[in-house]
């Protein structure tokens, strides 16, 4: 039985490489790689350039040589007709030295029995050509032979044979060809140089910014580029002196934000601390006062008086009230009652409420209609946090009289299909902002949350008082209740 191969599960990712990844091309330069690609581009033209000499000289040529077999048969021609009365002998000289000095043809002299007559004469000429024999193989047209008859006194004396030779005028192209490729190879290597100059000059802006990128990787954020002279690059490098002063100013912030968060664990526990020593101490302290008192009433060998033990039950649970009273405002800053059990906007309201108990001078109003029955953790514990810290700032620092929140669902501003902020806008009358009042640990950490749900966060004056603008963007999958919550 034949098994099946299994699919490779779904979480192991599939590479794909790609053919060219492994050529040394991906090694090299940028430098050799342009000049390499011109190379290639030469070589190209090069083979062009050959290709087109080839056929026109071939054509050149195999016209060349045809006229020259026709003109060289008319001269054939006439010379035995005009000399057909004359001596064979004079006739066979006459017609040697007119044949002495032809190109692209050779015309050989046989006697009857087909001979050669200038080489029984000693007089064979034999040439020397320069053209190699490819490239005379390439460029040669095909022979065209012709052979005349030589008549004298009506007697034959012998025949002219006409074959067209070619090799003279392939030299001459041959020598035409050397001189243009080493022409056009002085002409490339000079334009090579002059480019391997010029890529110098123009890339060293990108080596000073390959090293100002291995400054940045090492956490030198100072570093500045000149702009070079070339406006691309002078774009590149003004873009990189901006992406190095944001990393300055991120990495002073961070260094601002890690100097107060070091010490608000610290300052958390102290303000838990104060409140335990402030307040569950004295609580516990009136509660052993009255256990002590019910025990000496318990004790006493007169009948106990009901009454004092009834104005000591009494004590003991208004106490024990106000610590359960202290205990739920402890648990509840630590970690909010009931978010994440409840909707998101009963838990706005229980706040605004909480706030309105123990701020009763301060009128507190909440709106927080057409909100989901909750976003997730992490964006409903930074709504919660967001307007709680809003309204301590605008009761602490504003003393304002009024303070009113507000969340709700927005469309996107950027129009992309489904997009959905969730808007939120707390609003004091109180002074506002000092000229001089700094970011504190709550609106850095407010800011934070924000930022790491990629919203925005916005602190103006409002004239009067201040307001803070929240928008965070809503992931359009996530799982919610299909039927919003309008609190009654």
């Amino acid at each position: 039985m034949t098994q099946t191969p299994s699919p490779p599960a779904a979480d192991t990712p599939q590479r794909h490489a790609w053919p060219w990844t492994a050529w040394p091309w991906t090694t090299w330069p940028t430098r050799v790689r342009l000049i390499a690609v011109v190379l290639a581009i030469d070589a190209l033209a090069a083979l062009v350039s050959c290709g087109i000499i080839v056929l026109n000289a071939r054509s050149a040529v195999q016209v060349e040589t045809l006229a020259s077999l026709s003109t060289v048969e008319s001269l054939v021609a006439d010379t035995i007709d005009l000399s057909r009365t004359a001596p064979p002998q004079s006739l066979l000289q006459t017609l040697d030295l007119r044949i002495q000095a032809l190109r692209h043809v050779r015309v050989t002299l046989l006697d009857p029995e087909g001979r050669d007559v200038r080489f029984a004469q000693g007089r064979l000429r034999r040439d020397r050509h320069d053209a190699p024999a490819w490239f005379a193989a390439l460029i040669a047209p095909p022979i065209r032979r012709a052979e005349l008859p030589i008549v004298v006194n009506g007697g034959r004396i012998g025949t002219a044979r006409i074959v067209t030779e070619p090799l003279d005028e392939i030299d001459e192209i041959w020598g035409y060809t050397v001189s243009l490729s080493f022409a056009s190879l002085c002409l490339n290597l000079g334009l090579l140089a002059a480019l391997y100059v010029a890529l110098s000059r123009v890339l060293a802006p990108l080596d000073r910014v390959a090293e100002g990128l291995t400054q940045l990787e090492h956490r030198d954020y100072a570093v500045r580029l000149d702009p070079p002279a070339s406006r691309e690059l002078a774009i590149i490098t003004e873009r990189f002196n901006s992406l190095a002063g944001a990393l300055e100013e991120a990495r002073a912030a961070n260094d601002r934000l890690t100097r107060q968060l070091l010490t608000v664990q610290d300052d958390e526990r102290r303000r838990t601390a104060l409140e335990l020593h402030d307040e569950f101490g004295p609580c516990l302290f009136a509660l052993e006062a009255n256990a002590a008192s019910v025990a000496r009433i318990a004790e006493a060998d007169a009948p106990p008086d009901r009454t004092r033990l009834a104005a000591r039950a009494g004590d003991i649970a208004a106490i024990v009230g106000q610590v359960q009273a202290l205990n739920r405002d402890l648990l509840n800053r630590l970690r909010p009652h009931g978010l994440g059990q409840v909707p998101l906007a009963e838990c706005l309201d229980l706040l605004v409420r909480d706030f309105s108990r123990r701020h009763p001078e301060t009128a507190f109003a909440g709106e927080f209609h057409g909100l989901a029955r909750g976003y997730g953790d992490l964006v409903d514990l930074t709504v919660f946090r967001c307007i709680q810290e809003s309204m301590t700032n605008a009761v602490r620092h504003g003393r304002a009289p009024q303070v009113r929140a507000e969340a709700r669902e927005r469309p996107a501003q950027d129009g992309a299909a489904r997009a959905t902020n969730l808007e939120i806008v707390v609003r004091d009358i109180g002074v506002g902002l000092a000229a001089s009042h700094g970011i504190g640990l709550g609106l850095s950490g407010m800011r934070e949350r924000v930022g790491a749900l990629g919203g925005t966060f916005l602190l103006d004056n409002a004239a009067p008082g201040t307001v803070v603008r929240i928008s965070i963007p809503l992931d359009p999958e996530r799982d919610e209740d299909p039927s919003p919550i309008v609190p009654a």
